[in-house]
């Protein structure tokens, strides 16, 4: 039981391929516009895809980061350089949703304002050691690594670790704006953003705070992520039109896409948001996370996604029949969109048939820890203008994935169970209704 405090989603902030706000979002899943094009940030010639979900629109210039005072914009613009593009997405898609919030100016305590941020594991670029690298080269060209501690170390940043560190967006994000309530870091891959929405929201009804802001960042268009990617997983890869390579649940899918992105909400108790007057757009009902894998560490996705789902609707009192639409992983692989069909159908049985399904992956693949906020907005927005989108590139059902897959806009009902998946059985889901 939640007891008397509820909590109200009041402000929206992301970085996507569809772009940087949330009416660019909303204006490219309606039209149906796709976020994947050929890869521009370095070169692929020997990888083994050439077109991702990018996001362009962000150069991480301070101009990206949303409006911001002369002091703090003075003190990230600062901070960039001990920032890597995964904690530069982040911190930007936070100050969006701060602004959107109209959190600050002394209209929140900071002691009652805390931080719970999610990410991937963030893996240093090449670049990074390419000057300590050419020093320890020998007169025929080869590494000598003994030369390294010497030489080669000292021509990397002293400062180069903090970039990397996967708890610095919430670092940055509570020095910028003084928040000094609880914080937290979560690094669960794909589970991350449902995840700190979950933690952020407990933080709200157990009374330690009255407003969280909840964020996820992470991206897959990244040179060492990308084979990992291809070593682990289905990638779709080149041969086909980047527009239409993801495309979950369809009978033709080929794998996933990757992408990149970042999302932050802020939460806050339902009655203290009222009371200072912020607009809200969704309540938070419900949450779950589920980490399901054998002896032998073989993840057993299916498990963990029925865990999450089934207790989402326990913790938000809820039917399956009360689901206005379901918001699925939709990672467009052969088994994994299979593993998620089959969990669907065994919470929902027969409602199975009228629940709509989307998966904002479609548009821009998959944006690793990011996803999950990015898609949860994506339905957030939905409620509030009572249209569902369409998943894109859905063209022949597969019968292995027997879903009400969303083909035109619909109604999204509302409420939204939001779910994400990773490779090792984590799960994690979010359940929000609209509010009058």
């Amino acid at each position: 039981m939640h007891g008397s405090r509820r909590v109200a989603i009041t402000g929206l902030g992301l970085i996507s391929p569809l772009g940087n706000t949330r009416e660019a979002l909303w204006e490219g899943l309606l039209a149906g516009r796709s976020g994947v094009g050929p890869i521009e940030t370095f070169p692929v010639d020997y990888l083994p895809t050439s077109f991702a979900g990018e996001a362009r629109g962000f150069s991480g210039s301070i101009d990206d980061f949303g409006p911001l005072d002369r002091e703090k914009k003075k003190a990230i613009r600062k901070g960039l350089k001990i920032m890597c593009r995964e904690s530069q997405m982040g911190v930007a898609a936070a100050q969006w949703a701060l602004a959107d919030a109209a959190v600050g100016g002394g209209n929140v305590d900071p002691e009652r304002i805390g931080v719970v941020f999610g990410s991937d594991y963030m893996l240093t670029l090449p670049d990074d050691f390419t000057a300590g690298i050419r020093r320890c080269l020998d007169a025929s060209g080869k590494f000598d690594f003994s030369r390294w501690a010497a030489e080669g170390m000292p021509q990397v940043t002293p400062l180069w670790l903090l970039k990397y560190l996967p708890n610095m967006p919430a670092s940055h994000v509570a020095i910028y704006n003084d928040l000094r309530g609880p914080n937290n870091s979560i690094t669960l891959r794909e589970a991350s953003a449902n995840a700190a929405v979950g933690e952020a929201f407990r933080t709200i009804v157990r009374g330690s705070a009255d407003v969280m802001l909840a964020g996820a960042t992470g991206t897959r268009v990244h040179p060492m992520k990308m084979v990992h990617s291809v070593t682990q997983e289905e990638v779709a890869g080149d041969g086909v039109d980047p527009t239409r390579a993801s495309r979950p649940f369809d009978l033709n899918r080929s794998g996933m896409v990757l992408g990149e992105g970042a999302g932050a909400i802020v939460l806050e108790e339902l009655e203290f948001a009222r009371a200072r007057g912020a607009k809200i757009y969704a309540e938070v009902i419900g949450t779950a996370s589920s980490s399901v894998s054998n002896s032998h560490g073989i993840a057993h996705r299916e498990a963990a996604l029925v865990n999450v789902m089934a207790a989402s609707l326990r913790d938000a009192h809820c039917k399956p029949k009360e689901v206005g639409h379901l918001h699925a992983h939709g990672l467009s692989t052969r088994s994994c969109d299979a593993d998620e069909a089959r969990a669907i159908r065994a919470v929902f049985g027969d409602q199975t048939a009228k629940l709509p399904v989307v998966a904002a992956k479609s548009y821009f693949g998959n944006l690793g820890a990011g996803s999950g906020l990015v898609e949860l907005i994506a339905s957030v927005l939905a409620l509030k203008n009572k249209r569902l989108f369409k998943v894109l590139n859905y063209d022949t059902p597969d019968p292995q994935c027997p879903l009400a897959v969303s083909h035109s806009e619909a109604d999204p009902g509302l409420s939204c169970l939001s779910i994400n998946v990773t490779p090792q059985g984590q799960a994690s889901a979010v359940m929000v209704r609209a509010v009058a």
